[in-house]
């Protein structure tokens, strides 16, 4: 018996037992649909801050997700007993919060550990070595980005602890690839994996690279005649078990078909190859569009407590692609001929925490009475150039808001990124002359619903622009907002202060508020946004899982 089996019948739960596991994943078989289910049994998740949904069910075992909402690409790091855990932060401005865990479930938030972004931030690498930090970060060209050489640029931020000081971005001359993974091979030398899979060696510092980029792995081919959206050989990851180095990537393309997305296993002696791909690949797939979590994909490999190894990677939720990629956590087995094995199936039922008593308690609330400026860890400013920050303060319970643009899609708004199926928020606002300001739920700049006022008229928005339908709200310079949307179907309400609250005419149904209609990566976020001229006050945000 292995001693990740011993270590899962030590944890064995009533209605978790390890019989209950698949003795490989779904994926592993390619044309098996057996054991495949269309909604959660009858479990709920455990509850945090204002009823947020979250995945330790205080008995002993989780149910995915970790991280709930839209935190893709994550990148993860061991560091003693401690993990921290970063993803893909895009248009978000700061960027890159980092979290920490004790057992790989219940998440803090940390640090930001990008202040300014030089552009559109995707899949990073978390990495530890020789006792400093490093977040190597690839940056998309943005409307804004000055410093960018070409549409993909990969640079270095570093630090003498995780929680900083993180230095301004290094640029290490890699143009045209993204998703870095770093190595250590068994020649001391540092190593930078690309999409592609190309690889450039680092200097020993770290901070720049030596010679040329070269093509080092051509990938798994999966039968033509699966669905997927495109090859896209991106994410590698490499980790080293015994005397072998292990390559983790991913193909099928990260959004498109739920049953694109996959991660695939390769294997070498040598940081140089050759590397031989696993004999059951895909490790990871979503096998049919009825299993719970599509589009599974972007692992990254740890050593959890108790030595049981698990791959942290995203997925979207059946039905519940608004809510963008978010992350899961699958326990992992070695077979006896070295190779990882999956161990969750399709992650719709509870499985063992990796340990007990982290005393951590996860996420952090939604709700902001302003008496900080939380930005960075609660809000964030979407497509904002690195001077933007400075449209936002608080003072006496009140967030000062510049105005930007003519409408929420030039404005650069506040967002706030949520992981339940149904919520509500609220926010009060008051109007200067010449100001527009609202609440929305907002995708990107090209997709949003919500409400605007300007003191004398409502202005409602859907599919991304003005919409015709309009509401007779008094002329008044101090409104109160909320939006509610359970299960994809949203409601707005508005009231002057103390009256009873008012709904909108009109209801939307927003499932379509997805990466397939927009061509983004976004999940659909609650949002401030304050346009036209002069500044818009928002006090009392509340939120509310319901």
């Amino acid at each position: 018996m292995s001693q990740s089996r011993r270590h899962f019948m030590k944890l064995g739960l009533a209605g978790v037992s390890l019989a209950s596991l698949p003795s490989h994943s779904a994926s592993a078989d390619h044309n098996s649909d057996c054991g495949l289910k269309t909604s959660l049994p009858e479990v709920a998740w455990g509850t945090g801050y204002e009823g947020q949904r979250i995945a330790d069910l205080d008995n002993g075992s989780y149910l995915n997700p970790i991280l709930s909402g839209d935190y893709p690409d994550p990148t993860i790091l061991q560091d003693g007993d401690d993990y921290y855990m970063t993803h893909s932060s895009f248009e978000a401005s700061p960027g890159l919060l980092i979290w920490h865990s004790k057992d790989l479930v219940n998440w803090r938030p940390l640090v930001n550990a990008l202040e300014k972004p030089l552009g559109i931030v995707f899949a990073v690498d978390l990495v530890k070595h020789n006792d400093h930090y490093y977040l190597y970060i690839p940056f998309m060209k943005a409307p804004w980005s000055t410093e960018l050489k070409d549409f993909a640029n990969i640079y270095v931020i570093h630090a003498p602890s995780i929680e900083g000081p993180w230095s301004e971005p290094i640029d290490l001359g890699i143009y045209g690839l993204i998703d870095p993974g770093h190595a250590v091979g068994e020649d001391g030398n540092r190593y930078l994996f690309l999409s592609g899979v190309n690889r450039v060696q680092l200097a020993a510092n770290g901070l720049s690279t030596i010679g040329s980029i070269n093509h080092v792995y051509d990938g798994w081919q999966y039968p033509s005649d699966w669905i997927t959206e495109a090859y896209a050989l991106e994410g590698p990851k490499i980790f080293k078990r015994g005397q072998w180095f292990y390559l983790i990537s991913a193909v099928g393309g990260t959004a498109g078909p739920a049953t694109g997305h996959m991660v695939i296993a390769a294997r070498a002696k040598s940081i140089n190859g050759p590397w031989q791909n696993c004999p059951h690949n895909p490790i990871i797939r979503t096998a049919d569009e009825r299993e719970y979590w599509w589009s599974r994909g972007h692992a990254t490999f740890v050593m959890g407590p108790n030595d049981q190894w698990y791959m942290v990677y995203h997925g979207y939720e059946n039905g519940f692609r608004t809510l963008g990629r978010q992350t899961l956590l699958e326990p992992v087995e070695w077979s006896s001929d070295g190779w990882p094995i999956a161990m969750g199936g399709d992650l719709s039922v509870p499985l063992p925490l990796p340990a007990s008593n982290s005393g951590i308690k996860h996420g952090m609330k939604k709700s902001d009475d302003f008496d900080e400026l939380a930005l960075g860890t609660r809000w964030t400013l979407f497509n904002a150039d690195p001077n933007e920050p400075s449209r936002v303060t608080v003072s006496n319970n009140r967030l000062m808001f510049k105005a930007q643009g003519d409408d929420p899609g030039n404005s650069s708004p506040l967002v706030v990124t949520v992981g339940d199926k149904s919520y509500e928020c609220s926010v009060t606002m008051t109007l200067e002359p010449e100001s527009q300001g609202g609440l929305l739920l907002f995708y990107n700049n090209r997709l949003f619903l919500g409400m605007g006022c300007d003191g004398k008229r409502m202005h409602t928005y859907r599919g991304g622009k003005l919409s015709y339908w309009q509401e007779p709200v008094p002329s008044t310079r101090k409104i109160e907002l909320k939006i509610r949307n359970e299960n994809n179907i949203v409601s707005f309400y508005y009231r002057e202060h103390g009256k009873e609250w008012t709904r909108h005419m009109i209801r939307s149904e927003v499932s379509g508020y997805n990466a397939n209609t927009a061509d983004d990566l976004q999940g659909l976020k609650p949002a401030l946004f304050s346009a036209g001229e002069g500044t818009v006050e928002f006090s009392n945000f509340k939120y509310r899982a319901i």
